[in-house]
């Protein structure tokens, strides 16, 4: 007999749920690059000529922002719950869960290319007026609920040793999310019951997510607070914000948004409903959003002080991540206090917005990949990482700083190309800024999709080299060598 070869032990049900969802959220980033870069060539002589439905582009964009922004973001928050320690392994349906949202993908690509489809291009989720992209998008939402709505997770006893180290502050934000995520579902239900009958498709879908939209809003900003603790607490060794606070805090931010059921069931197409949502997203979010960037501003400032970080630690990606999240989420805040009407400065507050966010869960990706077995390991893609945070951040910042400029001035917003008629110096420079940080921001994705899909390439090969060789290949292997 030759030497023994030690089998590798499989990862928990929760890594392996995480892994998955988390592949997801990064193969979705790819197709969302697709659906933009077609209406880029879809545009371009001579490809334009090949383009004879009029409302080609518009589905194409309906597609991206539901890749780029709704199924990258709850596959990361599905991925981040799959990590809490229950009270009994994670069950069938939630280990199944990946494959619902799959297969809800699937049909969003494949109704995205029906032809002659109807975009309705609707705040917060649009959409294509067809019953396969529709589905799709029901299919994603129901996998993402079943990967959480799991017995481990119910209270009582004690739970069984987490299969990631995080700090009981990240526990009680991702446990927030998990109550944020149902109470959005529910909205979602409620509204859908109290849909008056024969309204245009346009407008019943507009008042079909205009409340729920609102609330996952809240369950994003939750979630990116969550990976601030998680990033933090690994940078600094502990957490910048204690358990119980941190359970207080997010019980009052979930607290102005339970009224959110009361305000669906007045029915979406009443004034209550409209403004309520309004001003819970003017008012339920901030004054606690703020709380937290103080009380992890002061852990860095108080590290600083006492010599546990330096200048080479600030450019940690961990530490520029945050910085960069944080300063975007002021910005948007900012932004969004200055909107006044319908003009550019709209899309610049939710593109700082959704910048903070985003930069964030790219942060928690990269802090996530050693739980898979991953690793970046070429000093070149190792420097990568470190600046893209920083790079990704500053592009956003700039887009949306350019657009304010432009809505300062009476920019008006869902115009392009001549219908812009640009009137004076300021909007050219804003609308220029806004092309330049866009540019910038495209750069810093493109490079955490190179760094990602590199660790994750070369973690792929080496494992299917173990499988190979352990299941009988010419060459003796011992695993973890």
């Amino acid at each position: 007999m030759g030497e023994a070869v030690s089998q590798p032990r499989s990862p928990a049900p929760e890594a392996r749920a995480a892994r998955q969802w988390l592949g997801l959220a990064l193969g979705v980033l790819v197709l969302a690059g697709v659906f933009a870069l077609a209406v880029v060539i879809g545009r371009m002589p001579p490809f334009d000529r090949f383009v004879t439905d009029p409302l080609f582009f518009k589905r194409c964009l309906v597609a991206h922002v539901n890749l780029a922004l709704g199924a990258w973001f709850y596959s990361f928050v599905a991925g981040l719950l799959a990590l809490l320690p229950g009270r009994r392994p994670m069950g069938t349906p939630a280990r199944l869960s990946v494959g619902l949202a799959v297969a809800g993908i699937a049909l969003i690509l494949l109704g995205a290319w029906v032809p002659a489809a109807r975009p309705l291009l609707s705040n917060y989720i649009p959409t294509i007026d067809h019953p396969v992209f529709r589905l799709g998008q029901a299919l994603f939402a129901a996998g993402v609920l079943v990967s959480f709505l799991d017995p481990r997770l119910l209270p009582g006893g004690g739970a069984r040793e987490a299969v990631f180290p995080m700090p009981d502050s990240a526990r009680a934000g991702l446990y927030a999310v998990a109550v944020a995520l149902l109470l959005a579902a529910l909205t979602f239900v409620v509204t859908w019951l109290r849909l008056t009958p024969g309204l245009e498709p346009e407008v019943q879908h507009e008042l079909l997510v205009w409340g729920g939209g609102h609330v996952l809003q809240l369950v994003c900003v939750i979630a990116m607070v969550t990976v601030w603790l998680l990033l933090l607490s690994s940078a600094l060794g502990s957490s910048p914000v204690g358990g119980r606070t941190a359970v207080l805090l997010f019980a009052a931010l979930l607290l102005p948004w339970s009224f959110s059921l009361a305000l669906a069931l007045q029915g979406p197409s009443t004034a209550a409903y409209r403004v309520g949502f309004t001003r819970l997203m003017q008012w339920g979010l901030f004054p606690v959003v703020s709380i937290f960037l103080i009380l992890c501003g002061s852990a860095l400032t108080r590290a600083w002080r006492e010599g546990r970080i330096g200048r080479r630690e600030l450019a940690d990606p961990r530490i520029s991540a945050f910085v960069a999240s944080g300063a975007l989420t002021l910005l948007g805040f900012g932004l969004g206090a200055a909107i006044r009407g319908s003009n550019t400065m709209v899309p610049a507050h939710y593109h700082a917005s959704v910048g903070g966010v985003t930069v964030a869960f790219m942060a928690g990706t990269f802090l996530l990949l050693p739980l898979f077995g991953l690793s970046i390991r070429q000093p070149a893609l190792r420097r990568a990482a470190a600046w893209q945070p920083a790079l990704y951040g500053t592009g956003m910042a700039l887009f949306a700083a350019g657009f304010a400029l432009a809505g300062a001035y009476g920019m008006g917003r869902k115009i392009y190309g001549a219908e812009q008629a640009t009137r004076g110096l300021a909007e050219t420079i804003g609308l220029g800024m806004m092309g330049i940080g866009g540019l910038v921001a495209v750069a810093g994705g493109v490079v955490f999709l190179i760094v990602i899909g590199s660790a994750w390439w070369r973690g792929t090969e080496r494992e299917r080299r173990q499988q190979i060789e352990l299941s009988g290949g010419s060459r003796r292997y011992r695993y973890g060598a």
